[in-house]
């Protein structure tokens, strides 16, 4: 086990600043951000069902990138959950012993790095393969989406750039494998009953 970055003396009086400002911030605006935190992800799910079944009609080789995408966002997770369980970094909130919009996570909930924003990182990068504009979107949803973990006080701000940088780094390099091999898979794809997946026609 590698001990915690110390986050409290990296960037804790940023954090702090932040909660501070949540806690005199409209309670609308913290409604609204706090449910952005809490179900955002649901909107990069969305984003790349639309990229899918656009994809189909642009051709198999398409789709297939399409395809990749909750793929590679999956594998992204599966690598930020790694780095929390190698580096054992305790909630901000915990450590600070301040109060937070969302609930304190308990004991062994790591924070570094932030699954959410890696999750939204990766989605986003993942998203810029199949279409720029999808990509766009995804990326400045991302960012709303990494800023909202800090605002919330469930996370420091580098374990959100961390969860970013993660994310995009995995979901670049493996969407870069896959749209090399996306038209000869799309074509074995599209001789066999999954036809539908990668073909609008």
């Amino acid at each position: 086990m590698i001990s915690a970055f110390g986050g409290a003396s990296i960037d804790g009086s940023a954090y702090l600043d932040v909660v501070r400002l949540a806690r005199h911030t409209p309670g609308w605006v913290n409604g609204a951000l706090s449910f952005w935190s809490t179900f955002g992800l649901a909107v990069f799910v969305v984003l790349a069902g639309v990229g899918w079944w656009f994809a189909r009609r642009s051709g198999c080789a398409a789709a297939v990138t399409a395809l990749a995408v909750p793929v590679v966002v999956l594998v992204a997770y599966g690598v930020d959950a790694m780095v929390k369980l190698v580096v054992h970094e305790e909630r901000p909130c915990q450590v600070l012993r301040v109060k937070t919009l969302e609930a304190c996570p308990a004991p062994g909930d790591w924070s570094f790095p932030s699954n959410h924003a890696a999750i939204a990182a990766a989605s986003a990068v993942a998203l810029f393969f199949v279409s720029r504009r999808l990509g766009v979107a995804a990326a400045v949803a991302a960012v709303a989406m990494a800023g909202s973990r800090v605002w919330v006080g469930a996370h420091y701000p580098h374990d959100v750039v961390a969860g970013v940088l993660e994310g995009g780094i995995v979901a670049f390099l493996l969407m870069t494998v896959v749209r090399r091999w996306s038209q000869p898979l799309g074509d074995r794809l599209r001789s066999t009953p999954l036809r539908p997946l990668v073909s609008a026609s």
